[in-house]
């Protein structure tokens, strides 16, 4: 991407598409297309259509999505897939019809198998069944990585998909109910704290495993994949005609539920105690993905947890 290229990042407001922004700024990109849902509804297929064919945009991050925790996705189960697959499906064929040079489709770990093996490879993709508390949403991305392969294979063009592992940072959802595990963690915990509770209770056993990556972190390696030379970045597409254009992003590192909310305790300060409430599900049992082929292209993440939570704590209280 050159300075002045066109690009769209769609879902700028959230944390995904506003950490890309960020990044994309501090290095210096200028001409960058920033739409809000109330000005412009990607479920709608007319207004996306019309707004490519204005812009006409060269590069896409999809980073647009309907998003939530475990009890969201159970909750709307309807909304995750129908609201996703509109988004993907308008985006990506108006991606096609105006010539962008380059799209990036971000999806979701929980694509994968719900006991798939571990680390998780991308050659895992439809090997086993679901977790199904969120399985509307992993079918809608499945679904959004199956276009994207298609496009490639049919007309040619150079579409990628990023999955990336659980996500945390600046501009999170702290909702009490539809947030991701972290985020919601933080919550609690802060609110636990100011109300001198002597327990703060936790949802599930404590026991599953997780890998955590800081949005930051993954706005660099996305900003960092859209710009690799074509021949590395013909890598991620790989052969168009037998494997899909998927790729891993993760930070390597992995921790239990409980390990997690210990380490938010000590952050926020909450000295009370931890119960879990192993009557409320506990999601897939680990889920830790191979990064190794986004590693080989000589990406790393680099924001160690504990700093990532600090950072991500101050930003809630900033609110």
């Amino acid at each position: 991407m050159n300075i002045s290229s066109k690009i769209f990042v769609a879902g700028h407001r959230g944390m995904v598409g506003s950490a890309i922004v960020t990044k994309l700024k501090s290095l210096g990109y200028n001409n960058l297309l920033l739409k809000s849902h109330e000005e412009l509804d990607l479920t709608d297929k007319s207004a996306t259509k019309l707004f490519f064919e204005t812009e006409r945009p060269e590069y896409v991050f999809l980073a647009a999505a309907k998003v939530g925790g475990i009890m969201a996705n159970d909750t709307y189960r309807a909304e995750f897939i129908h609201d996703n697959l509109a988004i993907q499906t308008n985006v990506i064929h108006e991606s096609y019809s105006v010539g962008v040079k380059r799209l990036m489709f971000l999806g979701s770990s929980c694509i994968y198998p719900r006991d798939c093996p571990q680390p998780i490879k991308e050659e895992y993709l439809l090997t086993g069944p679901l977790e199904l508390t969120n399985r509307p949403y992993a079918v809608a991305k499945i679904a959004g990585i199956e276009m994207c392969w298609a496009y490639n294979r049919q007309y040619g063009t150079k579409s990628i998909a990023v999955m990336p592992t659980n996500m945390y940072g600046l501009g999170d959802n702290y909702h009490p109910e539809n947030s991701h595990v972290l985020p919601a963690l933080i919550r609690r915990t802060h609110e636990a704290k100011i109300n001198n509770a002597k327990e703060m209770t936790v949802w599930g056993s404590g026991k599953p495993l997780r890998e955590f990556l800081f949005a930051d972190d993954m706005a660099e390696a996305c900003v960092y994949m859209m710009n690799l030379d074509d021949i590395d970045y013909e890598k991620i597409i790989g052969n168009a005609q037998s494997e899909p254009p998927l790729i891993n992003l993760g930070s390597g590192a992995e921790y239990s539920i409980k390990e997690l909310a210990q380490m938010v305790c000590d952050v926020v300060g909450y000295k009370g105690e931890l119960r879990f409430d192993s009557s409320k599900p506990d999601g897939t049992p680990r889920k830790l993905l191979d990064s190794s082929k986004l590693e080989s292209m000589g990406w790393v993440a680099t924001t160690d947890i504990k700093n990532g939570l600090s950072m991500a704590y101050e930003d809630f209280k900033s609110r």
